[in-house]
């Protein structure tokens, strides 16, 4: 990997963008980032060895806050996910899929959750679901209980994570975290599935600190068509069941049996809703695409605040 430039004085806070292959959404991204009401950041894109078009349209931005990084050869997801952090200089960071959005107050709000908690060690918050057009297709996901809201330790963390399923704390983009407790807790888990490395890091940085959940909206996870075939969509769903069954055998000090009996009630919900998912994201104008908007609307078939 060869840096393209450096700055002296580290930020406060930095984002990086892991770039492999996405040439028609890399700028939006990139966009949304340098549109941050809060100034004092660097944007770090490690470049996976694209071959795509990417680079060059990364190359073409001729801001002093972007830095570039590449990769000679391209490396697995997760171990360019970790590369990434690597990369970054400031004591907060923010990892942010290369087609995923974040909103213009998104590092002002979470900075100053961390500033004023030093004892958490990431802070999340909502998203919308977009497509390939921008749209919302489903509002304000993920933080739909009052116990993931505000600071939370890791019992009530895994507990949550356990009774849902799935990933009820955000994605990506949704969080920030301090870079002494991603290295503490030595990065992305490389023995958990890449469709999970989201949670699985989250839950993760609980060893070293609280979790904090904003309830505010502030950032957009795409759901790019074709994103999934069938056979991902049922490696997704047993990934997802494997690693809560893993988190009931590594955490049991703090998982309770009603925790895992509403965790496996649970799961045919949790199988539709993933399903409705992927469906809207490879018919974006279709039936699919209308239901989603539906089923996944806050209240729809079931509101996360029962399970």
């Amino acid at each position: 990997m060869t840096p393209r430039s450096a700055e002296i004085t580290p930020p406060s806070a930095s984002v990086c963008i892991p770039l492999f292959q996405k040439r028609d959404y890399i700028a939006r991204t990139i966009d949304s980032v340098l549109e941050q009401t809060f100034t004092d950041f660097e944007l770090v894109v490690l470049d996976n060895a694209s071959t795509d078009g990417s680079s060059e349209i990364v190359d073409g931005y001729d801001d002093p806050r972007v830095r570039v990084v590449r990769h000679t050869e391209t490396v697995p997801m997760i171990a360019n996910f970790n590369a990434a952090v690597a990369a970054t200089r400031a004591p907060l960071v923010k990892v942010l899929n290369a087609d995923d959005l974040v909103e213009p107050e998104a590092l002002e709000r979470q900075v100053e959750v961390m500033d004023a908690e030093p004892d958490v060690a990431v802070v999340s918050s909502r998203h919308h679901l977009v497509d390939d057009r921008d749209r919302i297709v489903a509002r304000d996901r993920t933080l739909r209980t009052p116990d993931l809201i505000g600071r939370q330790d890791r019992a009530t963390v895994v507990r949550r994570v356990v009774r849902h399923g799935g990933n009820p704390l955000g994605v990506p983009g949704n969080m920030l975290f301090r870079r002494s407790a991603f290295d503490q807790v030595g990065g992305f888990p490389t023995d958990d599935d890449s469709f999970v490395l989201d949670v699985a890091l989250a839950v993760r940085l609980t060893t070293t600190g609280d979790f904090y959940g904003l309830p505010q909206t502030l950032s957009r996870f795409r759901l790019a068509s074709g994103s999934e075939s069938g056979s991902d969509r049922r490696h997704h769903l047993r990934a997802q069941r494997a690693f809560v069954r893993g988190l009931r055998r590594d955490h049991a000090d703090v998982v309770r049996c009603q925790d895992t009996a509403r965790g496996l009630a649970r799961w045919p919900l949790t199988w539709l809703r993933h399903h409705v998912l992927m469906s809207a994201a490879s018919d974006p104008d279709g039936r699919a695409h209308r239901l989603a908007a539906r089923v996944l609307a806050p209240g729809g078939c079931r509101d996360d605040r029962h399970a």
